[in-house]
């Protein structure tokens, strides 16, 4: 059988295999597709090898594979990127870039991005730059700076680019595991009218964050990912992907990859309901309370009494830094989660957050030192209108806990 896959230096964090399922699947001509790690030294030796039949290309070899192949696309050479390759019945490869075709695609989703004329700033100076500037080129773009750091233009004179309309990022700052990471504060472009940024590994980057609290139009790689990925797969099977599958396959990848994080008063069920959820679902389950309790090697009320408030609130905060890095999770999270501001963009970088309802005369108050301190009542009233606030959706505790996360399942469409 045919082998197929993306080849890449990282790749713990990829879709691909997903998509490249669904897409397969979409069109009735499955295919076998790897991630292949290898090293910047192991290249030549691995392109050599005749075990594959097409590969899709990341960081950091897309100008690395073009020595090596026979022929490239005339779009490939324009832009001086490959991101797909094809090995021919003579065993030489073939080199095209459907990139092109991805970020296309993602600007004409993007509010605000016309960008006729306007200067558009850059950020990075790779493969996947040199494809966003042939795009913006092509679609009629102004001055377009690529930031870089050691160039003439880099981050030490942001500074020259204060009317840029449109801001893109094309390196990995803020990709996961390096999340919350920013490549610029928005601050140095207090013209901007849309933001992109071609990751797609956490959903929202700091970067869209920025965006998102400024009001500025945003979107994240995703889009770009699947658009490059379908016309990949037309390379791979020759067959046509049409614009149907491409949105269905980004809103399918879209629901896998976010996780879902439960807020609410203490004892109002999140961590029963969650297992059930994740059960009904087949996501993996994390209890932030569970995640603190253990690291600190003693129960909650314990850390409360012990070492304090602030002390619980800190190693929450650390375990739900990790938690929401993940992808595709069912996260119960502690009732005072929402206590601390911070917390917040850590559940919107990768999280659809539902605020699980439940009357008041049903909260337990045992084994929860603040509800037993200040009252159910009194806490309800400080914490119920940042849990409203927070949330994307909320759901009414039904009779039974599975019912309730049967609830959930249909609010979120899964």
């Amino acid at each position: 059988m045919k082998q197929y896959g993306l080849l890449g230096e990282k790749l713990g964090h990829s879709f691909s295999p997903r998509i490249h399922a669904l897409l397969g699947r979409a069109i009735g001509a499955e295919y076998p597709y790897t991630l292949f790690e290898v090293a910047p030294d192991d290249l030549p030796a691995f392109l050599q090898k005749g075990f594959f039949a097409g590969l899709n290309v990341t960081i950091p070899y897309k100008k690395a594979v073009i020595p090596f192949c026979a022929e490239i696309s005339p779009k490939a050479a324009a832009i001086g990127s490959v991101n797909t390759l094809l090995r021919r019945a003579d065993g030489t490869l073939y080199g095209d870039n459907t990139d092109y075709d991805g970020f296309l695609h993602l600007m004409r989703l993007l509010v605000g991005a016309d960008v006729r004329g306007k200067k558009c700033v850059i950020l990075g100076s790779g493969g996947s730059s040199l494809t966003v500037r042939a795009v913006l080129r092509d679609l009629g773009a102004g001055e377009i700076a690529v930031i870089s750091r050691r160039g003439e233009d880099n981050y030490s004179n942001l500074h020259r680019h204060r009317d840029a309309a449109l801001l893109v990022n094309t390196t990995p700052v803020g990709m996961y595991p390096g999340n919350g990471a920013a490549p610029v504060s928005l601050d140095a472009f207090p013209a901007l009218k849309a933001v992109a940024d071609i990751i797609y590994n956490p959903a929202k980057t700091a970067l869209l964050l920025d965006a998102e609290r400024r009001g500025i139009p945003c979107i994240n790689g995703l889009p770009m990912l699947v658009s490059q990925a379908a016309r990949a797969a037309e390379l791979f099977t020759g067959l046509a992907v049409s614009d149907d599958v491409v949105e269905s396959v980004t809103r399918a990848v879209e629901r896998e990859a976010k996780n879902i994080a439960l807020i609410g008063m203490p004892g109002c069920g999140k961590s029963a309901v969650g297992k059930a959820l994740a059960h009904l679902t087949g996501r993996p389950f994390y209890d932030s309370d569970e995640l603190v309790a253990a690291r600190a090697g003693k129960t909650i009320p314990a850390i409360f009494a012990e070492d304090g408030e602030e002390a619980f609130r800190k190693m929450e905060h650390e375990v739900l830094r990790e938690l929401c890095a993940r992808s595709g999770a069912v996260i119960a999270t502690g009732g005072g989660i929402v206590k601390r501001p911070e917390n917040l963009p850590l559940l919107r970088q990768n999280s659809v957050t539902v605020y699980l309802e439940r009357p008041l005369s049903d909260l337990p108050v045992h084994g929860r030192p603040l509800s037993q301190k200040h009252g159910v009542e009194a806490l309800y009233r400080e914490r119920a209108p940042l849990y409203e606030a927070w949330s994307d959706f909320t759901v009414k505790s039904a009779r039974s806990v599975s019912e309730t996360a049967r609830k959930i399942a249909e609010v979120l469409h899964l």
